[in-house]
């Protein structure tokens, strides 16, 4: 009877990439929730004094010692309140983004809902305020997500609020004193603050504080005046609950969480090729240039999300050739990453359109930045023209029009306002949508830029 082996076995190069690409992209692109929110801790401590003196009335000195007791137990402990006891809360999770306002929310859920009283009853409503540009559309998404298109049906509602009301007596038991706890989440509350009257917000947090259904409204948003833009009729039903997120990593946690996201887990299929691969992170992330590299990302944004983007470049390079991230692949994604698209799209112009943008540039530099118009350009164009004596850059007067329209259309150059479309076309107001950089860079690395060109631009910007 033979031993079964016990050891991993070598697989091939080929298979290796395969599951390499397979683990992190999974990784990089299907964020797993955390066990405990990262990166949020401490700022929850003075988020928990505050719910929970308002939860469970502690005096000052009491709300002090749970402050340093608990860490974020007190988004948990709200919205049991309202799934288990009937409780109706409202709370606002403030921070720039990136700083994990969802992530938390997310991960409180995933805890609310291993008890079972909470899974059988609680009902979620998901809004967002880049979707839901308006009360009526808001209110037709709040319908289906309560799964209740049959019992509206075709009936009419005089107002916001009755048609909320019978949304919400639909989800009675069976008895009037028990109706299903409703969760409302509105991401980027601060937009539902610009809807006319602020309808949804005030009908939301007057069933909130009426305690007409059990309901929980938790707001995100990445506005710190949030609160300024509430008229005094909502602002007076919320419960004014904040948990503000001040996510501030350091280099160091941010250069750690790049080796984290790149190296390859325990159980990974082949044991030789795992140690080698994440030695060679190891490696990279000890080079000088690698660290220059991403302390320039750092600087940029410490939103992991855009980390994940150039891990994700990164790895797109792998292959059976080159089986492991260099320094060079870095360079590379981050390159991408910083790339402007506006510079790109000159590369794509024609000599002639390109020839109007330099024109456009010179009139910027001596008018201080004062608007122009076709005619004036064209003018400019001339000049440049007289210059040379046997010049091949000759275009009748249709051709250079249709160039410029080409360039409003790409918003490279648009109207100064609305009115001037009355205008002749020749002299409509125009500002240009690049600067010197941009235009240079473009220069630089435009395929067979004629030399005349190039002197040009530089005597322009002389």
């Amino acid at each position: 009877m033979s031993k079964r082996k016990t050891s991993k076995t070598h697989l091939p190069v080929g298979e290796c990439i395969s599951q390499v690409q397979e683990t992190l992209r999974e990784r990089l692109c299907h964020q797993q929730l955390p066990d405990r929110p990262e990166g949020v801790e401490a700022q929850h401590k003075w988020a928990e004094n505050t719910l929970l003196r308002s939860l469970f009335s502690f005096s000052e000195g009491d709300g002090d010692v749970r402050r340093e007791e608990t860490n974020t137990r007190h988004l948990l402990e709200l919205l049991k309140r309202t799934a288990v006891h009937g409780e109706s809360n409202s709370v606002l999770i403030v921070g720039p983004r990136g700083a994990g306002k969802t992530m938390l929310l997310k991960c409180v859920l995933r805890d609310l809902l291993e008890e079972k009283e909470a899974q059988k009853s609680l009902i979620q409503v998901h809004l967002n305020g880049l979707l839901q540009t308006d009360d009526r559309i808001a209110l037709k998404e709040i319908t289906r997500q309560l799964h209740l298109e049959n019992v509206v049906g075709d009936k009419v509602f005089g107002s916001f609020a009755e048609n909320l009301c019978f949304l919400l007596e639909a989800l009675k038991k069976g008895d009037r004193s028990s109706s299903r706890p409703v969760l409302f989440v509105l991401d980027e509350f601060d937009l539902f603050a610009h809807h006319k009257n602020q309808t949804l917000l005030y009908n939301l947090l007057d069933v909130s504080q009426s305690a007409q259904a059990p309901i929980a409204v938790v707001g995100i948003t990445c506005r710190l005046d949030v609160l300024e833009l509430l008229e005094k009729r909502v602002k007076s039903r919320f419960s004014h609950r904040q948990i503000h997120l001040l996510s501030n990593p350091t280099f160091a946690e941010y250069l750690d969480r790049v080796r984290t996201q790149l190296s390859l887990p325990d159980d990974f299929p082949d044991d030789k090729f795992a140690l080698d691969w994440n030695a060679g992170i190891e490696t990279l992330c000890e080079d000088k240039s690698v660290e220059d590299v991403l302390q320039r990302h750092f600087n940029s944004s410490k939103d992991f999300r855009s980390m994940h983007t150039l891990l994700m470049l990164c790895l797109s390079r792998v292959s059976v050739a080159k089986p492991a991230i260099k320094p060079a692949d870095l360079l590379e994604a981050s390159r991408l990453c910083f790339a402007d698209a506006n510079a790109n799209m000159l590369h794509g112009l024609s000599i002639l359109e390109l020839c109007l943008i330099i024109a456009m540039k010179h009139l910027n530099d001596v008018y201080e930045g004062e608007p122009f118009n076709l005619q004036m350009v064209h003018n400019e164009f001339k000049k440049f023209l007289q210059r040379k004596s046997n010049s091949i850059y000759n275009f009748e007067q249709p051709v250079i029009l249709k160039a410029f329209e080409h360039l409003q259309q790409l918003e490279l150059i648009r109207p100064v306002d609305s009115s001037s479309a009355k205008t002749q076309r020749e002299y409509q107001l125009m500002r240009l949508m690049l600067d010197h950089s941009q235009i240079m860079e473009a220069l630089q690395k435009y395929p067979q830029c004629p030399t005349d060109v190039k002197q040009w631009a530089m005597s322009a910007f002389g």
